[in-house]
């Protein structure tokens, strides 16, 4: 086993330096993690790619599940604090109390039955590993148990779905 994965399992059983020695392993990781994540965000973002690993931090080792299974497990973990970090700033930024405008929508016109959950989860599950994750397709098939080839294609599906939508936008 490698270093950060002793040390991973050394934070599951909360021995109560791990955390300290894990952090210096992985922290280049997560600062180029990071720096990926922000080149997609839009110029007015003021986060930089620092305080986001270290928020990322503090939710992966203080309010986090703190069993990782490997290297793997831990980065994707650590991909999904930092992509929930960013919605939640994003949420935050388009709020009522800070400038941002609702459209008031009357609950009677609304059709219901249109709303659909997402149809796809696995599909889902990929493009978040791949894409925020920033695991390769080999890393992605066998973190959640299929073939590369369909990691290729829920890969090649959500994309298109993507463009679909986005062009079906008004």
């Amino acid at each position: 086993m490698s270093t950060i994965t002793l040390m991973l399992q050394a934070v599951g059983r909360g021995e109560s330096r791990a955390s300290e020695e894990l952090l210096p392993l992985v922290y280049d990781e997560l600062r180029h993690l990071a720096e990926a994540r922000m080149a997609q965000e839009s110029a007015g973002q003021t986060l930089q790619p620092t305080a986001l690993v270290h928020d990322a931090w503090l939710r992966l080792t203080v309010e986090g599940d703190r069993t990782w299974q490997n290297r793997a497990h831990f980065f994707r973990a650590a991909a999904l604090a930092m992509r929930r970090i960013l919605v939640d700033r994003a949420r935050h930024k388009s709020s009522l109390k800070c400038g941002g405008q609702r459209e008031r929508v009357d609950i009677e016109s609304v059709d219901l039955t249109v709303a659909t959950p997402d149809d796809n989860p696995e599909t889902a599950r990929i493009v978040n590993l791949k894409f925020f994750g920033g695991l390769t397709n080999q890393e992605v098939a066998k973190t959640a148990g299929v073939s590369e080839r369909t990691v290729e294609r829920q890969w090649a599906y959500a994309k298109a779905r993507l463009y679909r939508m986005i062009q079906e936008e008004p």
